[in-house]
């Protein structure tokens, strides 16, 4: 079987007469970063320990690898040649004899470079794992494409609609509860209230005092008719009855009191008792005009003796 062909002509063996010159190939499988590293390599390929590194025998193989760089016509660092001259110093010094009693204390001159070929180790290491991580653009590589794009599909569900029906109802409920509305209140009046006294008690002369009011108007109803009978004793048409001492009031209309009618509502604002009322303020009340003191001084004195006012 032909192993080449050399313009169209099979050859299946070597010819006799081929030369090939020394330098026409060159294959140089490892590539060293320095001298550390190429001790490390000499150290590694040989299986020796680095704490107990033959210095001879290393010595000799570092420097058949500096005097092949040399023949290449390498240009040799200036470390190379430093690490070669520690070499032959170490070895030196290794062949000296040595004291017996100085042994122990003796310090061993490899130390310092085990030193250093066990440190460029563990940064060698740490590169190496470092070089096995994803890269970009050697492992990993960014997406340039843009993604597809979808359109979705929407689908109409259908309703029922009855469903329809009770999503309109909680509409509107939501709504009236949003809806707004005035609040107005009941405008009382004091002379009006003072009349309705006095209807009262022109049908029935004597009534306890309780029954004047009517809660169902709340505080501003008990207020004006509290307001309303005071400003009837100050005039002088009724008057107010205790038997006992803390017992029950009784309210009685005087006999001139169907023959005064109380003054008309237009000396009174409507309104002015409400606002003050709502103010914390007390009302103002009008002074009584000299007709009603003049009816009120012409009552007996023994009369007035057992009213309570």
């Amino acid at each position: 079987m032909p192993f080449a062909l050399v313009y169209g002509e099979a050859f299946t063996k070597l010819p006799q007469d081929l030369y090939i010159p020394p330098d026409a190939l060159e294959v140089i499988l490892e590539a060293f970063e320095g001298p550390l590293d190429l001790l490390l390599y000499l150290i590694k390929r040989q299986n020796l320990d680095i704490l107990d590194v033959p210095v001879a025998q290393i010595t000799s193989q570092y420097m058949q690898y500096v005097e092949l760089m040399k023949s290449l016509n390498l240009e040799l660092a200036a470390e190379y040649l430093v690490m070669a001259a520690l070499l032959g110093e170490i070895k030196s010094r290794m062949l000296l004899p040595r004291q017996p009693e100085a042994e122990e204390d003796e310090h061993d001159p490899r130390a310092e470079l085990i030193r250093r070929l066990q440190e460029y180790e563990r940064y060698k290491k740490a590169a190496e794992d470092l070089d096995e991580m994803p890269r970009v653009g050697r492992e990993v590589y960014l997406a340039e494409a843009e993604p597809p794009r979808y359109e979705r599909e929407r689908t109409h569900p259908e309703v029922d609609l009855r469903e329809v029906l009770l999503a309109l109802q909680e509409v509107l409920n939501r709504a009236d509860m949003f809806e707004s509305h005035q609040v107005s209140r009941e405008r009382l009046s004091t002379r009006e209230r003072m009349s309705q006294v006095l209807e009262r008690l022109s049908e029935d002369r004597f009534v306890p005092f309780v029954s004047l009011f009517t809660y169902a108007e709340g505080r501003l109803g008990v207020v004006v008719t509290f307001l309303a009978i005071l400003e009837l004793v100050k005039e002088s048409l009724i008057e107010l009855i205790q038997s006992e001492p803390l017992g029950p009031i009784h309210v009685k209309a005087r006999e001139s009191a169907h023959e005064i009618e109380p003054e008309d509502e237009a000396e009174q604002p409507e309104g002015e008792l409400e606002t003050a009322f709502e103010a914390g303020a007390p009302p103002v009340l009008e002074q009584p005009d000299a007709d009603a003191d003049d009816v009120g001084a012409g009552q007996p004195e023994s009369e007035d003796n057992n009213n309570v006012s």
